[in-house]
């Protein structure tokens, strides 16, 4: 996919001894956005900005992809010399076979004749490229980040460059002496890898000031000088990867609140041991009636977090959850000493999981995958655990246009003000979300609108490609084969089970799904091969997905049947 952007000038940082000034320069492309702040001086907002900024930077540049040794020298050298090998082969102990060590031995003096000729300058490059990493990085990563401006926060989102790691920052206005206009919306903002260095000069003493420069949006003459277009190539994944974490995030999720020492006994621990082997997960135990447990896999080091306490068992009392990639947890360790609080939402062994660190005015959201190697977009289908309730076009622009109107709300709010279920509001937004037009917000577990693009994606392109599983899961209820032998509401939960046939006739399998009060997928369990392999860490199987179309009509009677019984308490004198 073809990203353009158009700025006027570049991102500017100005600094003196008495005050520092970022003028962020804003896609003109996009609707105008503008923000004119100043930090204030009194209080700890200004140095919780500067960290937040800085981890927001620290996942920008990450990449723990595992390289192997380049191997393009051997094959060319062998595609070079694959004639010579050949007759070197064929060759009898003749004269043939002497011609070709003379050929050989005139070869060799050539080539070390051209590797001390070159050698200059093979060295000159990669001392180069060294001093590009370190002076001028902006040429080796060009993913703009993204930045929204709401009625109460600043919001900044990046993405890392393996892909498998999503930071949010979230800046409440509080923390700023608002001096110009605010106009909310979103845009990209051209980023470069010095404003890092400037971070770090954000000081008490000093005036910072944070402003998206509008006078770009006054530039009408195509052929100025300052004005500059980007058009930058970047892979689909990277969309379908934004897009999986918005719908994660709205996910029911075990949620542990844990001390910021905990955190830092996490970090401690990860800088004082490395593992040279297997399994390299970090656990979360539960025990009854004590405080969660974390331990170090490969040494089952045990960190007891007696302040920790479970905030919210996601409906269910899990004995334990795996995470894995455990080190990019590192890129917190700067927050720990302005933190209030460190919420983890785990949603499951292998699956995503979410750090929230509040820090007073300043809020850090660090989206992980399943485990580094494991980008957000390679197998993930988060957006088919999300509510399924039916939802016509016209009741889904409604939800959009009530959420529009206000920028943030809940689904309660959203639900009185647009006549629906709460469930069918989930089921609106789970649209926006997968359309990156929404995400949602951890902190107050409210929707929030956001333009991700610039031109909104079309149904077309945000439902496509349809995995094998969507495809194999409607073939099953078009030929009838879902039979749903239990649907029952107990205690705030659906439980639905049900058989399919397998295609030998003679075995079933054998689907279950357990849902929130809203719809959502709190648990499921198939004794298929694909969820015995990968459990729900790569989104549902096509017989959970299938018996969750298959049942999606008798939940919306029973849907239907509350809001009747409680339009007619109402109603009742």
């Amino acid at each position: 996919m073809q990203f353009q952007y158009q700025y006027y000038g570049a991102t500017e940082v100005s600094d003196t001894a008495a005050a520092q000034s970022f003028s962020f320069a804003p896609d003109l492309l996009r609707p105008p956005v503008r923000f004119d702040g100043t930090l204030k001086q009194d209080g700890l907002g200004f140095l919780q900005v500067r960290e937040a900024l800085s981890a927001l930077h620290s996942v920008v540049v990450s990449d723990m992809r595992i390289r192997g040794r380049d191997t393009s020298a051997y094959h060319q050298w062998l595609e070079e010399h694959e004639p010579q090998l050949l007759a070197r082969f064929m060759a009898d102990t003749g004269q043939l076979q002497q011609r070709s060590e003379e050929v050989s031995a005139e070869l060799q003096a050539l080539r070390a004749k051209k590797a001390q000729l070159l050698g200059p300058f093979y060295k000159a490059q990669r001392q180069y490229f060294d001093w590009l990493y370190q002076h001028n990085r902006d040429l080796w990563f060009v993913l703009d980040p993204v930045i929204t401006v709401h009625p109460d926060r600043l919001l900044f989102e990046a993405f890392s460059q393996d892909e498998s790691s999503y930071c949010a920052v979230s800046i409440q206005h509080e923390a700023f002496d608002h001096t110009g206009e605010r106009v909310c919306g979103t845009t990209n903002i051209d980023y470069s890898a010095s404003l890092y260095e400037e971070f770090q000069k954000i000081r008490n003493y000093k005036r910072t000031r944070l402003q998206l420069d509008p006078a770009g949006f006054d530039v009408t003459v195509g052929d100025d000088p300052g004005l500059r277009e980007e058009k930058i190539e970047v892979p689909d994944s990277w969309l379908r990867g934004f897009l999986q974490v918005s719908s994660a995030m709205a996910l029911p999720a075990t949620v542990v609140e844990l001390h910021p020492m905990d955190l830092f006994n996490v970090c401690a621990q990860l800088r004082s041991q490395r593992e040279k082997h297997g399994p390299r997960s970090l656990r979360f135990e539960f025990p009854a009636g004590a405080a969660p447990q974390l331990v170090f896999e490969p040494w089952e080091k045990r960190l007891q977090t007696k302040r920790a306490r479970v905030v919210d068992n996601g409906t269910r009392a899990p004995a334990s959850i795996r995470i894995w990639g455990r080190r990019r947890l590192l890129t917190l360790e700067r927050l720990i000493a302005q933190a209030n609080s460190v919420r983890v939402h785990l949603l499951g062994s292998g699956m995503p999981s979410f750090w929230v660190v509040q820090m007073g005015q300043v809020t850090v959201t660090l989206g992980l995958s399943g485990w580094s190697a494991n980008d957000w977009s390679s197998s993930a289908r988060f957006h088919l655990l999300a509510p399924q309730a039916r939802v016509s076009d016209a009741e889904a622009q409604a939800v959009a246009a009530a959420l529009q109107s206000c920028w943030q709300a809940s689904a309660a709010d959203l639900a009185a003000s647009t006549g629906l279920s709460q469930p069918q509001v989930h089921a609106a937004m789970s649209r926006w979300l997968h359309a990156g037009r929404a995400i949602y917000d951890l902190a107050s577990t409210r929707y929030a609108w956001r333009e991700l693009l610039r031109e909104p994606l079309t149904a077309a392109q945000w439902q496509a490609p349809v995995s094998q599983e969507e495809a194999a899961a409607l073939e099953l209820l078009r030929k009838q084969q879902v039979a749903v032998s239990q649907l029952e509401f107990a205690q705030g939960q659906i439980r639905i089970a049900g058989r399919i046939a397998q295609p030998d006739g003679k075995r079933w399998f054998e689907p279950q799904l357990q849902l929130t009060a809203d719809e959502q997928v709190s648990s499921a369990s198939c004794n298929c091969n694909c969820f015995q392999q990968h459990r729900l860490s790569r989104g549902p199987c096509e017989h959970i997905l299938a018996l969750r179309l298959a049942a999606q009509p008798e939940l919306d009677k029973g849907q239907r049947a509350s809001a009747e019984q409680q339009t007619l308490a109402k109603e009742a004198p």
